[in-house]
């Protein structure tokens, strides 16, 4: 992982946020609630910006912090972003409200394992982005990219843990057997025999994987 200074450095090229942008991420912050490091989300939006995508699937929305830098990312881009937490789906709605940006994404209500089949009628997708419940990757990766187009390319966040992937814990905390279940997940990803997958230690890691 990169250190302090290295971070700090990095942070200080990313253009600088607007106001409600700014807003969101104190929000998030205050009330603990997981958005993506602005490096993570800085590449997220160059890897859309190059891949120039109609359509995207995000399971994970939380308060529409990613889908709307996603949106504003491409023009004319789709989002469907599904959230299962009814306070933060609410909470979405009006911030992506806010931003203008409700013709554009659609957000769902529901568990994502649950309401799959009702996400297919809005593909198919050039990306999956999976930044959701990290024990479920594997069933998210399975379920979704047959969604995906010939062409289409999944982001998979948060596969660093923090670095407790990487340290293999095993004291038998909570952080311990997420770790355990992310480093099974990606273990799984890069021996998958149909997609090719790099790892980037970008943010809280970010894996990025195309058809072979």
């Amino acid at each position: 992982m990169l250190d302090d200074i290295q971070l700090d450095y990095l942070r200080s090229t990313i253009e600088q946020k607007d106001t409600f942008t700014q807003s969101l991420e104190e929000y998030a912050w205050k009330n603990d609630i997981p958005i993506m490091d602005p490096l993570g989300m800085e590449f997220v939006q160059q890897m859309i910006r190059i891949k120039q995508p109609k359509r995207i699937v995000e399971i994970g929305t939380a308060i529409g912090y990613s889908a709307i830098q996603m949106a504003r990312s491409v023009k004319d881009v789709m989002i469907t972003t599904i959230e299962r937490d009814k306070n933060r789906y609410n909470e979405a709605l009006q911030n992506i409200e806010h931003a203008g940006l409700s013709h554009r994404i659609q957000v769902v209500f529901g568990d994502a394992l649950e309401v799959m089949g009702d996400i297919e009628q809005y593909g198919p997708f050039d990306v999956l982005f999976i930044d959701a419940a990290k024990g479920q990757y594997q069933r998210f990766f399975e379920g979704y990219t047959t969604y995906l187009n010939s062409e289409g390319i999944v982001l998979s966040d948060n596969v660093l843990f923090k670095g407790y992937v990487a340290d293999n814990p095993n004291d038998g905390s909570n952080k311990a057997k997420i770790a355990n279940k992310i480093r099974a997940y990606n273990e799984w990803l890069t021996e998958h025999p149909h997609y090719k997958t790099t790892i980037l230690p970008i943010g809280d890691g970010i894996a990025v994987s195309v058809k072979r």
